[in-house]
């Protein structure tokens, strides 16, 4: 059994106690600088290091339908359908005078249309020779300006016998209009005939 008493380490064996434990304690910061580079490098990913992360997939582009016309956006009224105009419609008529005196409006078919029936409420393009009924005299024809005519019917635009002789007639018709002074334009005029030929309505 030693009978040296136990004394504190001293000298050369405290210093290189002192140098191992600062060496170790620097180790273990090294290393913990090391992994937490290599972790921010990294950016918490599960792949090795130094593998690029891969891309990501091109975007794809797919194909839409056309978009609808909004609700809001009015749709233009369809055009009206191409009629076969009789070819007595492509002169300008004789006109006669008629006798006695109008006292209700009277409709005469003169060529018959194949068209639609005109409705109240659409638009009508017509040719027309206007003559007084008594002295057969030309008042206005719309051949001579060299275009059509066209106005609302049934809507209080034209004349009353306009406005209820040409709702129910089809388009690609000639029709002769007898119109009672009442019904046109009063006794100053008179009795007028019409001949209209309906091209168009919608």
């Amino acid at each position: 059994m030693s009978t040296e008493t136990a004394r504190p380490i001293t000298g050369d064996r405290a210093k290189r106690r002192t140098q191992a434990v600062a060496g170790a304690v620097a180790g273990v910061a090294v290393v913990a600088v090391l992994v937490t580079v290599f972790v921010t490098v990294r950016g918490g990913s599960d792949e090795p290091a130094g593998r690029p992360a891969a891309a990501p997939p091109p975007a794809t582009v797919e194909a839409t339908p056309e978009a609808p016309p909004s609700a809001e956006t009015p749709a233009e009224p369809p055009a009206p359908a191409p009629v076969s105009t009789p070819p007595e419609l492509s002169k300008e008529p004789v006109v006669k005078a008629g006798k006695g005196k109008l006292t209700e409006l009277k409709v005469t078919p003169l060529v018959a249309g194949r068209g639609p029936a005109v409705k109240a409420g659409q638009t009508v393009t017509a040719n027309y020779v206007l003559i007084g009924y008594a002295t057969g005299q030309v008042i206005d024809s719309s051949w001579q300006r060299g275009e059509p005519f066209s106005t609302p019917i049934g809507a209080g635009r034209v004349i009353e016998g306009w406005d209820k002789s040409i709702p129910g007639q089809k388009v690609g018709s000639r029709v002769q209009i007898d119109v009672p002074a009442a019904m046109a334009y009063g006794e100053e005029q008179g009795d007028l005939r019409f001949v209209v030929d309906i091209l168009a309505a919608q």
